[in-house]
């Protein structure tokens, strides 16, 4: 297996994160995804695109030949690519990035200069949860937004640089400055997970002094860490012997999140998701809620959860139904709990304020325990007794289907909602079939469901055969 040579990684380096299909142009083509490398290649291209086309990614002539020949089969038996038709004209070929490259041992690839965005940092990875787990405190230290990394000793080195997540893995964008006892580069970041490595001399390596990690695919390790929007505090308790915060954004792990000792109590700073969560202290094995926190409610269980809220709030309304004696909100923000959320009664009807975080869900209000859609609300999933009520909650993506003025209900689902067969109902506006979503970034297949009848998007021409041969249209969110 051939290595990829300087040429071709800086170019690589350069468009490594863009999607597969935003430009079919040679220069446009290359890009590193799930630890493969992988081309979009457009066999229209004419003499001229597929010589640039070689020269920028290396591709011998065989391979060039096998490729716009058409002789996919041949080319993965003879060669490590492996092919994949995306549509008629365009083919997607992948394989796996060399361990010595993908792991940094090549220091051809942290010398040169790459095109990162110079000052533009990238989103966290999702997650929902998150609390850093340092064996050397002041490795990572934060004021206010600013985080600074410090990698200790390493003194004899000539260049150090830090590179992650949060600049696109860019080889040159965050040179460390050297000082007495090591190395440290800061940068301002939002909240969320990050993953990253240090490069010393041509070398990766992960922070030796965080104990989070994960594995980076190549028998290497990625290290992990918080930038934190919360802290949780426990005054008092000076004679306990461990205190434990927990709740659920981590399942009500009992064991996790441990909390540390200050001079007047216990603390642990964390990363919450938006939303509203609900958490417990655990001290020395005793259940409490927070002393400090007005916020609290019952758990359906005989039991009271203190709850925190991170994000913006939205007003949950309910008209009529005046003569209830109680009404419950329920939905997947709170796993569906019966007895949770008890609505305000007003005058007109009943209201609950609840602090979600960008995000699609589903809910049903129980009033004197019978569970009803909003009957406010027209876009519901499921059928009969298993439909619910569906919002998006501060949605980045409209879904847009033109054409079908006569059909009687127009429907979208895809890999964001596991292929739902009811999938996601769609509105009619003038012409149009429209339905507002929330999608985190990444990339996305799907289909429209017209009067029960599966179809591609006609306006979207992007799309990827599936396993059923009818195809499969391809949605990217930045």
């Amino acid at each position: 297996m051939k290595t990829y040579l300087a040429n071709g990684l800086l170019f690589l380096m350069a468009v490594s994160f863009l999607p597969a299909n935003a430009q079919h142009s040679p220069d446009k083509a290359g890009r590193i995804e799930h630890g493969s490398f992988m081309l979009t290649i457009d066999l229209r291209w004419d003499i001229a695109e597929q010589n640039e086309f070689a020269r920028l990614y290396e591709l011998d002539s065989m391979e060039m030949q096998l490729i716009f020949s058409g002789k996919f089969k041949e080319l993965k038996d003879s060669t490590d690519w492996v092919p994949r038709l995306l549509r008629p004209g365009l083919i997607e070929l992948s394989r796996p990035l060399e361990t010595e490259i993908a792991a940094g041992f090549d220091s051809k690839l942290v010398l040169l200069d790459d095109f990162s965005p110079k000052g533009t940092f990238m989103k966290p990875e999702p997650s929902v949860f998150g609390a850093n787990n340092l064996s050397r405190e002041g490795v990572i230290r934060k004021t206010g937004n600013n985080y600074c990394f410090f990698l200790p000793n390493h003194r004899n080195a000539i260049k150090v640089y830090l590179s992650g997540t949060f600049n696109q893995w860019s080889t040159r964008q965050l040179p460390m400055q050297k000082v007495d006892s090591g190395w440290i580069s800061c940068l301002e970041l939002v909240s969320g997970k990050y993953l990253y490595k240090f490069i010393v001399d041509g070398k990766w390596m992960h922070d030796p002094n965080n104990r989070l990690r994960e594995k980076d695919g190549h028998r290497g390790y990625n290290s992990v860490m918080f930038a934190e929007n919360h802290v949780f505090r426990l005054e008092g308790y000076e004679q306990a012997r461990k205190v434990v915060v927990t709740g659920s954004f981590n399942n009500w792990n009992e064991k996790e999140l441990q909390m540390r000792r200050t001079h007047s109590g216990w603390q642990l700073p964390v990363f919450l998701r938006k939303g509203t969560h609900a958490y417990k202290f655990i001290v020395d094995g005793s259940w409490i809620i927070d002393p400090e926190n007005p916020n609290f409610r019952p758990d359906g269980r005989n039991n009271l959860n203190s709850f925190l809220g991170i994000g913006d709030t939205l007003m949950f309304t309910l008209k009529g139904f005046t003569d209830a004696r109680n009404v419950v909100l329920s939905g997947t923000f709170n796993n569906w709990n019966r007895d949770e959320l008890l609505m305000e009664k007003k005058a007109e009807g009943w209201v609950f304020p609840y602090i979600l975080g960008p995000g699609n869900y589903e809910y049903k209000f129980i009033v004197d325990g019978r569970w009803i859609t909003d009957p406010d609300n027209p876009v519901t999933t499921g059928e009969g007794d298993f439909a619910n009520s569906f919002l998006s909650f501060m949605p980045n993506h409209s879904f847009r289907l033109t054409g079908k003025q006569e059909a009687k209900d127009v429907r979208v689902s895809g890999s964001f909602n596991n292929w739902s067969q009811q999938g996601y109902p769609m509105r009619k506006v003038g012409d149009e079939w429209v339905l507002d979503v929330y999608l985190e970034s990444g990339r996305y297949t799907y289909k429209y469901i017209v009067d029960g009848k599966w179809i591609l998007d006609e306006g979207n021409p992007l799309w990827e055969e599936n396993e059923f041969g009818t195809g499969n249209s391809v949605l990217w969110i930045k």
